[in-house]
Formats: C-alpha cells, sequence, structure tokens
C-alpha cells in the first residue's frame, strides 16, 4: 500500500510566502489570502453563521471590520508594485 500526503489550501498559502528574486513579488491572491486569514482570526465567518442560524445580528463592529478588511485588500491589491511588506499590521484594521 502507498500512501500519498494531500495538502489543502493552507500548505500552498505557507509556501507563496517566500519570494524569488526571478518573482515580481507578492500577488492579488496573495492579498486575498491575508484578508480571508484576517477575517477568519477575527470570528466573522463564525458570528456570520450564528446570524442566520439564531437571527441575532452579529456586532457591528465585526460587519464594519469586514468592510474595513475587503477595503485595505482592494487598496492593495491595486498597487503596483504591491509592498512585499503588506501582511504588516500598519496596512490593516484592528479589530477593537
Amino acid at each position: 500500500m502507498i500512501f500519498k500526503v494531500i495538502e489543502g489550501g493552507r500548505g500552498q498559502a505557507a509556501r507563496a510566502d517566500v519570494y524569488h528574486e526571478a518573482d515580481c513579488g507578492p500577488s492579488r491572491d496573495d492579498v486575498r489570502r491575508e484578508a480571508a486569514r484576517r477575517l477568519d482570526e477575527s470570528g466573522y465567518h463564525i458570528s456570520r453563521v450564528r446570524e442566520f442560524a439564531t437571527g441575532a445580528p452579529m456586532p457591528t463592529a465585526l460587519r464594519y471590520l469586514s468592510l474595513q478588511i475587503d477595503f485595505v485588500a482592494e487598496a492593495l491589491s491595486r498597487l503596483d508594485p504591491i509592498p512585499l511588506d503588506f501582511r504588516s499590521d500598519a496596512y490593516w484594521p484592528a479589530f477593537s
């Protein structure tokens, strides 16, 4: 029996952190993945599912944070070139 290691999207995202000199730097997909990661860590998706399931509205702060993260991701992905430090907290909103 032969076993094969199957990697999902997270394994590919970890390899995307390294940019070779021949590459032009981070891509728009890298910025979108970072935005998705930040939304996941904020608890937005869990709150959204809870809103659908129970009818209780999600906190306004989370809804606003989602809008801010989408705006930053769009703005960063339009830059040419995209900064190498696009994952820096200086670009992204903080959840308070």
